[in-house]
Formats: C-alpha cells, sequence, structure tokens
C-alpha cells in the first residue's frame, strides 16, 4: 500500500493527465454535492418548459405590413377632379421629353418643369436633350400602382422603353424619377 501511495504522488500527480484527473473529479464532486443538496429537479421548470403554441409578435388581427402585396390589395391611384390621370400626365412628359432634340436645353427643361417635381428638375438641370435615346413612342403606357401616391408608367419607345415613377402631389401627378432600358 505504501508503495502504491508513493508511485500515485511521485509519478501521477506529477503528470499532466493526474492534474487533469484530480480536477475533473473535484468538479464532479462539486456537481454531485450541489445536486444532493438542492433536492428533487422539477423537470417542468426552466430551459424545458416549452410553450403550447407559438409565440407570435405581430397582432394577427392588423393589416399586411410586408413590402410585397397581392395584386388585389394594391390600391388604385388618386387623382384629383380636373388633373389629368398618370397615364395621361405619363405620356404627356413622355412627349415633352422626345422633343428635346434640336431644341435649347432651357427650352425643354421648360416644357417638363411643369410635369416634374423639384427634385427631378434639379437633377434633369444642365442635361442635353440631344442626348435623349430615343426618337418616339411605339405603344401605350402601361401604369403599375403601388400605393394610392406613388405609379411606374412603362412606356415603349423604338429602341427601349422608358420607366417613369409618378407621384401625387395633392392628387396632382408630377414625374419624380426617370429611368430608360434599352433593348
Amino acid at each position: 500500500m505504501r508503495r502504491a501511495l508513493e508511485f500515485l504522488v511521485t509519478r501521477i500527480l506529477r503528470s499532466r493527465l493526474g492534474v487533469a484527473l484530480v480536477i475533473a473529479v473535484l468538479v464532479f464532486g462539486v456537481i454531485g454535492a450541489a445536486r444532493l443538496i438542492s433536492g428533487p429537479v422539477d423537470p417542468t421548470t426552466g430551459l424545458s418548459n416549452r410553450p403550447r403554441e407559438p409565440i407570435s409578435t405581430v397582432d394577427p388581427e392588423a393589416g399586411d405590413d410586408g413590402v410585397l402585396s397581392s395584386p388585389t390589395a394594391v390600391p388604385s391611384p388618386k387623382t384629383r377632379p380636373g388633373e389629368p390621370t398618370p397615364a395621361q400626365m405619363a405620356a404627356r412628359f413622355t412627349n415633352a421629353w422626345l422633343g428635346g432634340p434640336g431644341s435649347r436645353a432651357e427650352d425643354w427643361l421648360a416644357r417638363l418643369k411643369p410635369m416634374s417635381t423639384p427634385a427631378l428638375t434639379e437633377k434633369l438641370t444642365g442635361a442635353d436633350p440631344e442626348r435623349v435615346p430615343a426618337q418616339r413612342v411605339t405603344g401605350q403606357v402601361t401604369v403599375r400602382p403601388r400605393t394610392e401616391s406613388f405609379v411606374q408608367a412603362l412606356i415603349p419607345l423604338d429602341n427601349g422603353q422608358l420607366r417613369l415613377d409618378l407621384v401625387a402631389m395633392d392628387g396632382r401627378w408630377l414625374v419624380d424619377a426617370v429611368d430608360w432600358e434599352r433593348q
């Protein structure tokens, strides 16, 4: 017995493996003692207690707040009586936009200004009407309503498609953005 104790103290406890074994015995001893002192554990408490129904952070009675909605849920654009519809305003703007080549930049911008938002007018200031990439309209204006006060209009042209973003300022539609897509 004396030899076994001497071997344990001089060889095993001085090695890394021996130190790891002593630490493991101490940790399991502390855990075991804590469980004995704490008493029986109720399995329905703590992390094991799961809710019976899914947790929801959204009011099920509230409307759809998603970015994408069904086509039937898109409201129709509102236009003030006596004002042009979004399609009519898009057609007028397109005709004025295409009428740029051969005219002075100031005259071209003056024709577009009553149909444009101040932000778009500022962006078009200094633009060269000779650089308008198309010459004529080749089809009907297609309007995609997004909200009651925002629509996108698509106009087919001789060598591409013009996309206009229109916003309603108190029921009066104005073009807010111009985008050109070549075919």
